[in-house]
């Protein structure tokens, strides 16, 4: 998931999104050795992309024009064009779809199954993008290729509706959380996964990270023993979206490894 600043969001008492445990990225780095025994994975990658647009009303406070500058945006992000690589990957827009539910508009943790199993399109191949309202600390959550043979109708992004191109979240309305979070969706790892120790977040390229990024930081170090300086523009990091430009050659190619190994008709 990605937040908003070092606040706790959790509210005690409300149930939160799911979310991987330290010892999941040895454990899926190991899965993937053996799903990919014989498999090459794609060098290209086209992701067929299901738009949900959640309302609180009859009038929606997302346009079609706002999703198509969100797919734009993860286009250029994916494709190097702010910073970092060509990851290989791409989105193409294959539905917008508005419901009016206010109940899932406002709480779409709580709701996600209702949601979810409702609106849900497609397959471990399709990316379903739901746009709501979170809380003011939480920006987004996504679901894990590893996750979904085990809950397919749960797989998907949500983001919050104002973290948009153009939004109204200040400092985090350049398009950048739906970078991040289908960037989960995807295989990746936050940057700071297990801090300082291995295996990190299983990327040789991305240096150890103890803590997440605030802000816009420079020259930020805080695994100091350890090479290199903490990815702080990585877009799997938490900084200010003004601040995010980069994914590398390592994630990249987890992409591919992650979709080849369980997001691709044949291995699912």
């Amino acid at each position: 998931m990605r937040t908003r600043g070092r606040a706790p969001w959790h509210v005690p008492g409300r149930p939160g999104p799911r979310s991987p445990k330290p010892q999941d990225v040895a454990m899926v780095m190991a899965e993937l050795g053996e799903r990919l025994n014989g498999v090459t994975p794609p060098s290209a990658i086209t992701v067929p992309t299901r738009v949900h647009i959640i309302s609180s009303g009859a009038e929606r406070k997302v346009s079609d024009a706002a999703v198509h500058a969100q797919i734009d945006t993860l286009n250029s992000a994916y494709g190097g064009k702010f910073g970092g690589v060509d990851t290989g990957v791409r989105f193409r827009l294959d539905g917008i779809s508005v419901k009016e539910q206010p109940a899932w508009f406002t709480d779409p943790i709580r709701r996600e199954r209702d949601m979810k199993s409702a609106l849900h399109v497609g397959g471990a191949d399709t990316l379903n993008l739901y746009i709501a309202q979170l809380s003011e600390l939480m920006l987004g959550f996504a679901s894990y290729p590893y996750w979904y043979a085990g809950a397919p109708a749960l797989d998907g992004v949500v983001i919050d509706w104002r973290s948009l191109p153009g939004g109204a979240m200040s400092d985090y309305n350049k398009g950048f959380t739906g970078v991040h979070e289908i960037g989960h969706w995807l295989g990746l790892f936050h940057t700071f996964e297990n801090g300082c120790k291995a295996p990190g977040d299983g990327i040789d390229d991305t240096s150890p990270e103890a803590r997440p990024t605030e802000a816009c930081p420079q020259g930020k170090d805080t695994c100091p023993t350890q090479d290199g300086q903490d990815p702080a523009h990585n877009y799997m990091d938490y900084a200010h979206d003004r601040c995010m430009w980069e994914f590398t050659v390592g994630q990249a190619d987890r992409m591919h490894e992650m979709w080849a190994a369980y997001r691709s008709t044949p291995a699912v």
